[in-house]
């Protein structure tokens, strides 16, 4: 206890930066899991916490006998398989192309343009979304019409709605993404890559044998990350695009739990749909953790 007193002392400074953040995690991620209680009632908000009927199980096992529990896991792990397959990779692309950029104005001016997108609201990027690709007005079917084809109604179609899900989050996030890669790629020995020049490799040879080598921890790490968070296909992205004739296929468990939480009120049953998600994605984080380990990377503990 003196000893980490005396710690406490000397380094006060650094424990009084370090306040906020544990202050943000205790109030808005620790301190709200009482809530995961509810899951195991009838809750009654009048009863409160203690007042409230336990009923164990009960609400999972609704929710797995539902007819709705299959498609909403189709929906999500399929949105979920696109954003790794099409968006994770994208990041890293663009940073390796940027790191060979040698003009540095040329380089700040590109990476400013693919950052703007990430500070756009998702309502600002729906709304582009409907400007482009609704039927009455929209630019893509005014071309279409203008070449002589017939509109293609790509918001109310469940063929396109993945795709253009999907886009909306690569246009997003891309350039975002790609500043944890170029921090990994700056702290790259430049005398690497002389060392390289000299035995002749190209910039090709030099990518593959020197860059991404340097890079595969990031990359396995923000992986790890990524699955951790497969299900989570974002709700306020999901819910904006949904509508009566893509729902079969636009339905996810975000935007389940909205609708049965607080349009329906049964607050208990989505609780449990919630749980059931953070426990498939802590399931997702160790094992995906434990697989990097086996095969000699770092991960993420």
């Amino acid at each position: 206890m003196n000893a980490f007193k005396r710690r406490l002392k000397r380094q006060k400074w650094f424990f009084i930066m370090l306040l906020p953040g544990l202050l943000y995690f205790l109030i808005y991620k620790y301190m709200p899991m009482w809530g995961i209680l509810i899951a195991f009632q009838d809750y009654q908000p009048f009863l409160g916490f203690f007042g409230s009927k336990w009923v164990g199980f009960k609400h999972f096992e609704t929710f797995f006998g539902n007819e709705m529990f299959w498609q909403l896991f189709k929906n999500t792990f399929i949105l979920a398989v696109y954003n790794i397959v099409f968006f994770f990779p994208l990041p890293i692309i663009i940073s390796l192309m940027l790191n060979e950029v040698r003009r540095d104005i040329f380089k700040r001016w590109i990476q400013t343009l693919i950052y703007v997108p990430h500070f756009v609201s998702w309502v600002v990027v729906v709304g582009i979304s409907f400007l482009f690709f609704t039927t009455e007005g929209g630019i893509v079917n005014t071309m279409l019409n203008n070449m002589g084809a017939e509109p293609v109604k790509f918001l109310l179609s469940k063929d396109w709605f993945r795709t253009i899900v999907t886009s909306q989050v690569i246009w997003k996030e891309t350039g975002w993404g790609t500043i944890i890669f170029l921090a990994a790629l700056a702290g790259v020995d430049p005398g690497l890559y002389e060392a390289a020049r000299i035995d002749g490799a190209n910039r090709w040879r030099q990518m593959w044998h020197i860059t991404l080598p340097a890079i595969r921890s990031t990359i396995i790490i923000l992986l790890i990350l990524r699955i951790g968070t497969f299900l989570d296909s974002g709700f306020e992205q999901i819910f904006l695009m949904v509508n009566p004739l893509n729902r079969e296929v636009g339905e996810v468990f975000d935007t389940y739990v909205y609708t049965t939480g607080i349009s329906q009120g049964k607050f208990s049953y989505s609780t449990a749909v919630g749980v059931f998600k953070s426990i498939i994605g802590l399931l997702l984080v160790t094992g995906a953790n434990r697989l990097a380990k086996k095969f000699g990377e770092e991960g993420i503990y």
